[in-house]
């Protein structure tokens, strides 16, 4: 496939690769991805950024960084305008990379201005109940400067099925934390990331192909 027509696709692949796509643009996405060997070469690349996101701890400085006063104003403005030149589908090839940019932008912003203050919200072990015979999904979620970390455990559905991955906080607001295709077999264990805040997160979701399970997350805290 040439790159004039993977160029509205491209895009997307920050946000794919940071987890922060919402979930019908998702789906597209995924499906040009398994024909499109070069739009999956850029998404490995990127995914490589968004690994090392976690590891920008400002606990690690002396004087933690913090972010211009102007910069969220920026990156919502960038954003908007990158959604609404998507839709429009007019995006010029020289701002192919623009998505990808704006999602990175994002995940810096969060990394900056999310609150952090106090002691943070301890590990946390989730089960999920009332679930079908056969499938049994668990997680463990950690608090991190940029937010949580979410390892997801998913047994006993059929292999190749896309499970997509988000937490809920107050007033049942609801944030993607990415997906993962579970293979029989394999390592079923993946790692997710969320910039919702573990003390802010009210519950987590799993939508396993068409199936949605949700458990409660700090159970002593109201919504």
């Amino acid at each position: 496939m040439t790159t004039e027509n993977c160029r509205e696709w491209r895009i997307s692949l920050g946000a794919h690769a940071l987890g922060q796509l919402p979930e019908e643009e998702r789906a597209a996405l995924e499906a040009h991805l398994e024909g499109c060997p070069e739009c999956r070469a850029e998404l490995e690349s990127l995914g490589g950024v968004a690994r090392l996101l976690p590891l920008a701890d400002p606990t690690y400085f002396e004087t933690a960084p913090s972010a211009p006063p102007s910069l969220a104003d920026r990156v919502v403005a960038t954003i908007r305008a990158e959604r609404r030149a998507q839709r429009k589908r007019r995006r010029r090839l020289g701002f192919a990379f623009g998505g990808a940019t704006a999602a990175v932008a994002a995940a810096a912003l969060a990394l900056f201005i999310l609150p952090g203050g106090g002691n943070p919200a301890p590990e946390q072990q989730v089960a999920f109940r009332s679930l079908p015979p056969g499938l049994h999904i668990s997680a463990t979620l950690e608090p991190h400067a940029f937010g949580t970390e979410i390892h997801m455990y998913v047994k006993g559905a059929p292999s190749g099925t896309l499970c997509r991955v988000f937490v809920r906080g107050p007033n049942g607001l609801r944030q993607s934390a990415g997906s993962f295709r579970y293979r029989w077999g394999d390592d079923s264990d993946a790692v997710l990331s969320a910039a919702l805040d573990l003390s802010r997160t009210r519950a987590i979701g799993v939508r396993v192909g068409e199936r949605t399970f949700v458990a409660r997350v700090n159970p002593g805290e109201t919504a």
